[in-house]
């Protein structure tokens, strides 16, 4: 799969029948794979469970429908930039030299209990794809994992930060990542013990003929 993550509104009826989700009623959600990306599916408990499918779900789990506000309520004044808008930003972005700073946001807003991590699943490239859900809004995220270094995960979150103030633009902080990961391979690559020179015994030599004197 090309996309390293993707994101998926939650729907306001029910994929299964077409009828409306019940605010504050049960909801089964579900991620189904379609090639180039995930289909998310919304359905009442009931109509997931007496639907007849030939295909297994890369993701599904039961939540709480909410219905969005009414449009006046909506009617807020202007706010500066959340984390939450700048992972939709870069998400939307798909650029793969964003995937630490991604996976950061996410597990940043997870911790602030904006996001809910629903569920894991490591394919078959021993890749691991996260699926998110905001608590709020519904909306799911498949995120990459990209089993960040401990010692790297400072200087990912300094990077969010200055992200997050405007102190650094998209591009600035895809090239710091670039000349990280750089820097990170080149170091694993001298780590490596180099290979040892061939020790295989020389053959034997096959005894000659007895000589004569």
């Amino acid at each position: 799969m090309s996309q390293e993550w993707n994101i998926r509104s939650r729907g306001h009826e029910c994929s299964v029948c077409g009828k409306p989700l019940v605010d504050r009623g049960p909801v089964v959600s579900v991620l189904r794979e379609n090639g180039s990306g995930y289909d998310r599916l919304d359905c009442h408990p009931e109509c997931w469970k007496a639907n007849p499918r030939d295909w297994e779900p890369f993701s599904s789990w039961e939540g709480v429908y909410h219905a969005p506000p009414p449009p006046d309520a909506r009617k807020e004044p202007l706010k500066k930039e959340t984390a939450g808008d700048l992972l939709r930003e870069l998400v939307a972005l798909d650029d793969p030299a964003m995937k630490n700073v991604v996976y950061v946001l996410a597990v940043m807003l997870e911790r602030s209990r904006i996001l809910v991590e629903r569920d894991s699943r490591e394919l078959e490239d021993h890749t691991i794809r996260r699926v998110y859900e905001d608590r709020k809004t519904g909306d799911t995220f498949v995120i990459l994992d990209p089993r960040l270094r401990l010692d790297a995960l400072g200087e990912v979150q300094d990077q969010v930060v200055a992200l997050l103030s405007g102190e650094k633009t998209f591009g600035e902080v895809a090239q710091v990542e670039e000349a990280s990961e750089a820097a990170a391979q080149s170091a694993e690559a001298e780590a490596e013990p180099a290979p040892e020179a061939s020790s295989e015994p020389a053959a034997p030599q096959e005894p000659g003929e007895s000589q004569q004197c």
